[in-house]
């Protein structure tokens, strides 16, 4: 078995029941997603492709803040992609594919994205680093990659640092604590800014890496 079976059957184990009352535990300790959303201000005739979309909430809420846009999402698991498809319907083209290896064009035709999320996924992919890459090379120009995932708590109490780090353990996640030098990382190889700050008492963190507009620049 390969590193991306291994792990999609590990995340269909993981949410396989998990999956049904995801969007309702989560929606209390997963912060910043709204606000992610509300920032995200995709073009009128825009494109948003989702990675690691999981039960589809964000992309549910993308099209009911945004009407009109061309909504793309992928996931390694089938398990969450049934939930995904169940609450979208046709809203959304979905499709199964590994995060870190995947070829936008061939899925969902070609020309890139003017946005890009990552909620809360980086933290559950083992090669976090390639995933971040391999998202912001879908952008068009004057395109966006909206990243938000867990901070390292730094103004928050120690024993709830502890508390939450053995929560998430259980879940398999792990919270980049260098997720903004490797962003930084990302714009300096592909020609990108970042702009990047901590959310919440940095209980979170919140990255946009833009690719410069071809026209106007």
């Amino acid at each position: 078995m390969s590193e991306t079976q291994a792990h999609a059957a590990l995340m269909d184990s993981t949410y396989r029941y998990q999956r049904r009352i995801y969007d309702i535990t989560r929606r209390h300790y997963l912060l910043g997603r709204d606000r992610l959303v509300a920032e995200l201000a995709p073009p009128p005739d825009g494109r948003v492709l989702e990675i690691a979309c999981g039960t589809g909430r964000n992309l549910q809420r993308i099209a009911q803040t945004y009407p009109g846009r061309a909504l793309c999402g992928l996931d390694i698991s089938q398990e969450m992609l049934r939930s995904a498809r169940a609450k979208l319907g046709d809203q959304a083209r979905l499709v199964q594919a590994d995060a870190c290896d995947f070829d936008g064009d061939a899925l969902f035709g070609p020309g890139g994205f003017d946005r890009v999320v990552l909620s809360y996924s980086l933290s559950m992919i083992p090669d976090w680093q390639a995933a971040l890459c391999q998202a912001a090379t879908q952008l068009r120009p004057g395109g966006q990659l909206h990243v938000v995932d867990f901070g390292g708590q730094d103004g928050l109490p120690r024993w709830f640092r502890s508390g939450l780090h053995l929560w998430l353990g259980r879940f398999h996640v792990t919270p980049r604590a260098d997720l903004q030098d490797k962003m930084q990382a990302v714009a300096r190889l592909l020609g990108l800014t970042l702009q990047f700050r901590p959310l919440f008492r940095d209980y979170a963190r919140y990255g946009v890496l833009s690719r410069p507009d071809s026209v106007s620049g």
